[in-house]
Order: structure tokens, then sequence, then C-alpha cells
């Protein structure tokens, strides 16, 4: 872990990383690419010395409320999340100032903070937000090996509906070869629909590959699935997006059952959903 200065925390679309790098070992993880120009270790985590300052300030300068979305790089809930209480401090801040908060974590650690959001979502709006990849718990601990497993996740989804607050999965990335089966999928709807989650993300059923996180992966492939790396070689090269053979007949069971069940599933209807402030947020006009 080390800090650094920035002067400024939000992205122009409201988005912010307060850690840099990550300790969830996740062997797929896109944010390892060089591309993301992290000039250190990977799991030497950078920390944005006075985040919550930094964040306070710019929320004042803006002119009207809206969502605030963090995880989306690296996940607000990492190990020394525990000791520096960087994440809880800028909810602290969304909370405080009234705006709303959409949260992306693999890590149980955000019960912690049930308190904020649920304060930030009766304020305005929060939507907390939980990768979900591997049903098989065991399968889970070999390719997320340090975050919380699938069922624990399960947990934080139902904690969040018992709460009240709006719950989004992101059903990614699905490994070709790996778990890119039906019976993985259906398991994680059953997920989904058990915890009433308001939409899912997928993008289509595989993952990405780029220079950084490519050799990390495949390194990791060989360390637990030996000869598998020369599988993803030969059938998808340097391609970028490695998608899994059996990505049209699962995409068809996820429409399916997104349809019967109630569940936004097209991607701008959920990121919509996920971005736009609710009208009791909204000033009544006076004329």
């Amino acid at each position: 872990m080390h800090y650094a200065d920035h002067k400024t925390i939000l992205s122009p679309k409201n988005g912010m990383n307060i850690y840099r790098g990550c300790s969830h070992g996740c062997i797929y993880c896109d944010s390892r690419s060089k591309c993301y120009q992290m000039d250190h270790d990977f799991e030497d985590i950078e920390v944005k010395r006075n985040a919550p300052e930094i964040l306070e300030e710019q929320l004042l300068r803006k002119r009207k409320k809206c969502m605030i979305g963090t995880g989306a790089m690296c996940d607000p809930y990492v190990h020394i999340e525990n000791e520096l209480q960087m994440t809880r401090q800028c909810l602290s801040v969304i909370e405080r100032h009234g705006f709303g908060l959409s949260i992306l974590t693999k890590s149980d650690r955000i019960l912690r903070d049930l308190d904020l959001l649920t304060s930030i979502n009766k304020k305005a709006k929060c939507v907390v937000q939980v990768t979900l990849t591997t049903y098989d718990d065991e399968l889970c601990k070999i390719i997320e090996p340090n975050v919380s497993t699938t069922s624990e996740r399960f947990r934080i989804l139902e904690i969040m509906r018992d709460n009240g607050i709006p719950t989004v999965v992101w059903l990614c990335p699905i490994l070709p070869f790996i778990n890119d089966t039906e019976e993985n999928l259906r398991g994680l709807l059953r997920y989904c629909a058990g915890s009433e989650v308001k939409g899912i993300l997928c993008f289509g059923f595989g993952v990405t590959m780029r220079e950084g996180n490519r050799e990390y992966f495949y390194q990791k492939l060989e360390e637990h699935f030996p000869g598998m790396s020369d599988i993803y070689k030969m059938k998808f090269g340097d391609s970028y997006e490695c998608r899994s053979p059996n990505s049209d007949r699962l995409m068809s069971v996820l429409r399916k059952e997104c349809e019967r069940l109630g569940i936004l599933y097209k991607m701008n209807d959920v990121f919509s959903y996920m971005n736009e402030m609710t009208p009791r947020t909204k000033q009544t006009s006076l004329f």
C-alpha cells in the first residue's frame, strides 16, 4: 500500500476510484491491463490521499445532485478498507450532501456500511451492484480467491433487498470452457430471482484479454487448470474478446428468464436505472 496525491477524484461522468489496484486476486481481472497505466504493482494498492476531502470539494461545486459511482475499475472494499475506511468516509460525504450512489463490489465488507447505504437510499438513491460469475463456491475460490464467495455475495443481495436497497448483478466474466454452462447460469439466475435484483448486466458470455491481464490469466490457468491456457491460445490467439462458443444459447436463456422474472437486462435500461436520480431529488417548479 502507498499513498498518492490527487487534485480530483470524480471523473467527468461522476465516477471515482478511491483505490488503484486490488488484493482480491481474481484471475481474469481486466484492471491489470497495461492500458490503465498503473506505474506500481497491482497488489501494491495506491490510496488517494485526502479522498474524502477532495470529494467534498467537488460535490460542493456541483449545481445539481447526481449519482456518484464507484467500483467499476477497482473494488472499494479491498482488504485495507478495514483499516483505512476511506470508502466509508466517502460514503459519509455523499450521504451528508444528499447525492445518490451506485457502488459495485465483490466483498461482503460492504455490509459494514449498511447504515450509510440505507440513509443514502432514503435521501436520494442507492444502487448496490454485485458481480456474480460462478455458482459453485469451490470454483469461485479458485478464480476469485481472496474475495467473498458467491453464496456470501448472495447474502449481500438478500440483505439489501430486506433493507429496501435496489441491486444490480454484473454477470461477467463467464470463462469459456470453465464455467460457461447452462447449469452455472441457471444457478446464478436463481440467486438473482431469490434476492429480487432490479437488473442484470451481461455483455455476452466470455472474457476479455489485453496485455497485462492476459499473461496473469494464463499463468493462473496453468496453475489451476493444466492445459487450459493452450486451449485459449489456440482458440482465441491475441483476441481482445474471448467469446464462449455457448454464448448465443446462454444469452437466450438469460433473456427469457429476465423477461419471465421482470428483471432489467438490456444494457441501456440497466445503466439508465443506475445513473438516474429518483424524482424526489428534483426541485418542484414554482410556476
